[in-house]
């Protein structure tokens, strides 16, 4: 009856804003300046009328937009205020939050109905009532963010930011887009001062030897473009795909003086033509459209269009004489491509599966798993690498052969820019050098500017880029050791360059690395510690492996299934199932002791059944079984480590059907009953409803949720699921994780500031462009790895914050901590992790060797110095899953430093 009511009072409230807005009241308004003579031949205005049809049109609507809420039915009801707040508009204050819900869950209807242009078409009509209404502007960034409109996207973020800068969900929403819009990279390579100067000395050069037209491809924030137009080029385009990056270009070289003399066009370069969108071929195209796989961004289709459009032929030797001018060439003008065999646990567990066993099942029956980053034949589709900072692995690396020579590019000759896609492939074959096992190729170039001037990107070098990472991808571990050949192919497809391990020659004899696939047959994977099967030593193992591959050949087509990097590394992560396995098992089994206290009809005399001897056949109909939901993101193994329990039903949130089916196979062969694991997506109408009941009748026993991101962050709406949850629990129910603790430490790391904004005061090269650009800073820094991040440590580690998923009062929204300083420098980060709690025993660290976690900091615009003994106040917020953290410091003469806040979602 609560509805009837709340119909009642805004009927109410409507017809007294009417009489306000239409009856005599408003007659009675006096205009500003009244008492003074009006001016000369201006018409007093009308009063308007009360119109009684008006009045009772706008009192229908309004009540029939509240009972069609009340009956759930979104869009009509949006219709209803739509009519009612255009036609009296002074009821806009009294009715926005209505309309704001309305608004919102009638857009997710059209969005999972994909009807996107109405969803966006009444955005628009909202944004025409409320123009100003910071909660609709960045409800349509997050639908526009959702679909890929990235650029569309920040513009939003950014004007609600601007209507009200202390709104945290815009905050929150702007710094994830910046992070897509202008990538930490960006900052990287303004701060590295070394490539800038060679840059600028090689342009400099190539504009005083003659070349005085120039294009810039991929301009970013425009500073090749500057360096050519301040070196002397009489003419000067540059070309940007970035909505976001062009824009904050034209800013930039409007702020620099140059605006006009250097024409920036929106769009990529393989569009642009002669005479269409620049007047004539230019003598000289700058670019630094290159990777860490030095291919992936195009580079080679852009220079072949470029010498077929937009340049002038190169500079010929038959004809020496003809002047710079008249000549085109690039700089770069070349590169060199180098390449080394390593062994990295790290590489290794983000890749392939390492484990023989998951808490306690058996992994065999899986089939074969892996990341989708491959340089496989079979599947062009994949990417061929990922990229790391080398120096930066937790664990580091060991190099198994020499660097070798890979690929010379000249990119001054066409007919080679041309030809690298159809070259065949070349195999190398390289000599190893130290034992190890062979999970990666590690690549990287040098970048020739010039003839004089050269850019690396090695391992050993400090350098804005990091390097690309070939991962082996074979269910078999290969221990290489000094006198074996490692045989590498090389070749370039699609325009990316691919080197794929594809043998082992030992004692005159050659073994494929990719036969002998039959996932059924026995293989030794190396355990978390990343060491192979004690069984088997390492010569054992290899000569049992080369056996079968030199005797067996490939039977078909691989059978494969692809996860994620991060599920790879979750699947290895075995103190993270072990916790798992052990807090469950105690959870069943306490429900089960409940149900035989209260006695025979609730399953009394039910025994826990260890997963080292699982149940066979179908699950006893008896006992009413126990309800687990497992809500983790991605892939999962959860739901059937629960369903192995015994007199469990579990359901898994796995949606992909080629990842059911894995868990499928597992289950058969761990013995788990097929009706024992479900699907739970596969049975929920609406995804976004997928906290419910079981059934009608029914309550959980446990509920799994996914607390915290890969990246270090808490995901979105955490606590709002998790009082959801706790509604669906039934009695002695529980929610993992139970618990959350927010841990956090003082350092100092120069490190963290070049990544996060342009450093120092003076322009760069000359240039302003600071200021532009750390528009863009994000305060928030994720996927760390505190372990082998450049810093000093100022503090021990703190508990900051507690999150408490199954006491609600145990909860709270502000928490100060006062953190000592135990050495003296300028704090200039807090990074932090979380303690995750499965119960009071069992907990779980994301700043751990096997973690598939990593960590994230929030960084100082400007250092903090701290003495030894000097006491730092840390103020923690926590709004909506959304942690603030701010920190200062007071020194004897009373100054005080801020840390900018960050937001843990």
């Amino acid at each position: 009856m609560l509805c009837c009511v709340l119909n009642t009072v805004v009927l109410s409230q409507c017809n007294e804003n009417l009489v306000l807005a239409h009856g005599c009241d408003f007659t009675q308004r006096r205009m500003p300046n009244t008492s003074t003579r009006p001016k000369r031949g201006r018409r007093n205005r009308r009063v308007p009328r009360e119109d009684p049809a008006r009045n009772e049109l706008v009192s229908r609507s309004l009540e029939s937009a509240q009972q069609c809420l009340f009956n759930q039915d979104y869009g009509t009801a949006f219709v209803h205020y739509l009519l009612v707040l255009n036609l009296a508009p002074v009821l806009k204050d009294f009715a926005s939050e209505s309309f704001r819900f309305t608004l919102f869950k009638w857009a997710d209807e059209l969005d999972s109905l994909g009807r996107i242009q109405d969803l966006f078409d009444c955005y628009e009509q909202a944004l025409e009532l409320f123009p100003t209404d910071e909660v609709i502007i960045n409800s349509m960034g997050e639908h526009l963010f959702r679909m890929g409109f990235r650029d569309e996207a920040a513009g939003h973020f950014h004007k609600a930011l601007k209507l009200k800068p202390d709104y945290p969900e815009a905050k929150e929403n702007f710094y994830r887009v910046a992070n897509w819009l202008v990538e930490r990279w960006h900052f990287l390579m303004l701060n590295d001062r070394r490539r800038n100067h060679k840059y600028q000395q090689a342009i400099q050069k190539a504009v005083e030897g003659g070349c005085n037209t120039v294009l810039d491809i991929g301009t970013g924030t425009g500073i090749l473009g500057m360096c050519a137009k301040k070196a002397g080029a009489a003419e000067v385009y540059a070309c940007e795909l970035s909505k976001t990056m062009y824009e904050l270009a034209c800013e930039v070289v409007t702020a620099n003086g140059m605006n006009g003399r250097i024409k920036i066009l929106h769009m990529k370069s393989l569009e642009m033509e002669v005479p269409k969108d620049i007047p004539k071929r230019v003598s000289l195209v700058v670019t630094e459209t290159v990777d860490a796989g030095l291919f992936g961004e195009g580079i080679i289709e852009s220079l072949i269009h470029a010498w077929n459009h937009l340049l002038l032929p190169p500079q010929s030797t038959q004809d020496p004489s003809r002047p710079p001018s008249q000549a085109g060439r690039v700089i770069p003008a070349g590169a060199t491509v180098f390449g080394m065999a390593v062994q990295c646990l790290e590489i290794r567990r983000h890749h392939r599966l390492c484990v023989s066993e998951i808490g306690g099942l058996a992994t065999a029956a899986a089939g074969e798993l892996h990341s989708p980053v491959s340089c496989s034949s079979e599947d062009d589709s994949t990417e061929p690498y990922t990229t790391e900072r080398l120096s930066r692995l937790p664990g580091g690396y060991t190099p198994l052969t020499e660097p070798f020579n890979a690929l010379d590019i000249d990119f001054n000759n066409v007919q080679e820019l041309e030809g690298l896609c159809s070259r065949e492939v070349s195999r190398v074959r390289l000599p190893v050098t130290g034992e190890g096992l062979l999970d990666a190729l590690a690549v990287w170039f040098q970048l020739h500017l010039d003839q004089q001037s050269s850019l690396s990107t090695g391992p050993k070098e400090d350098t804005c880029w990091e390097q690309a990472i070939y991962p082996v991808q074979t269910p078999h571990n290969f221990p290489l050791r000094p006198g074996d050949e490692l045989i590498v192919e090389i070749s370039c497809r699609d325009a990316y360059l691919r080197l794929c391990s594809v043998a082992v020659a030992r004692d005159g004899r050659e073994f494929r690395l990719d036969d002998c696939l039959d996932p059924d047959k026995p293989r030794n994977n190396p355990g978390p510690s990343g060491n192979p099967n004690p069984s088997l030593n390492a010569e054992a193992e290899l000569c049992s492996a080369l056996a079968c591959l030199g005797t067996e050949q490939s039977s078909g087509p691989r059978d494969y299934t692809m996860l994620e990097c991060a599920e790879m590394a979750l699947l290895n992560n075995q103190p993270y199932h072990d916790s798992f396995r052990r807090a469950l098992a105690k959870l069943i089994t306490n429900l089960k002791d409940a149900r035989s206290v209260q006695g025979p009809s609730q399953g009394q005399g039910l025994e826990v059944m260890p997963l080292t001897d699982p149940p066979s056949g179908p699950m006893d109909p008896g006992p009413d079984p126990f309800y687990v939901l497992d809500v983790s993101e991605g892939f999962s193994v959860l739901s059937l480590m629960a369903a192995s329990q015994g007199q469990v039903k579990a359901y898994s949130s796995v949606e992909k059907t080629q990842h059911q089916a894995v868990l499928r196979r597992l289950a058969r062969a761990n013995g788990v009953p097929e009706e024992a694991l479900e699907f739970w997506l596969n049975q929920v109408e609406d995804e976004q409803a997928v906290l419910q009941r079981p059934s009608r009748e029914k309550l959980w026993s446990a509920i799994i949720l996914d607390c915290v991101e890969t990246c270090g962050l808490v995901r979105q709406k955490l606590m709002e699921k998790a009082t959801l949850a706790r509604c669906l629990l039934e009695d002695g129910g529980q929610i993992f994780p139970e618990r959350i603790v927010l841990y956090g430490m003082l350092v100092e790391s120069d490190t963290l500031l070049l990544e996060s904004a342009v450093q120092g005061q003076e322009p760069t090269l000359g240039f302003n462009i600071a200021p532009f650009i750390n528009q863009f800073t994000v305060p928030v820094h994720v996927f760390l790895d505190l372990s082998t991040l450049q810093c000093r440590h100022l503090s021990d580690s703190v508990e900051l914050f507690i999150l408490d998923l199954m006491n609600t009062n145990a909860n709270y929204t502000n928490r100060d901590v006062k953190v000592q300083a135990s050495a003296s420098g300028r704090v200039t980060a807090v990074p932090f992790w979380y303690q995750i709690h499965l119960n009071e025993e069992i907990s779980l660290s994301t700043f751990n060797q096997d973690s598939h976690w990593k960590q994230a900091a929030v960084v100082l615009h400007q250092p903090l110095a701290v003495r030894e003994g000097d006491w730092v106040r840390l103020a923690v917020t926590l709004q909506k899953s959304s942690i603030s953290i701010s920190a200062s410091i007071e020194e004897e003469a009373g100054e005080t430093g801020t840390v900018d806040s960050v937001r843990v979602r």
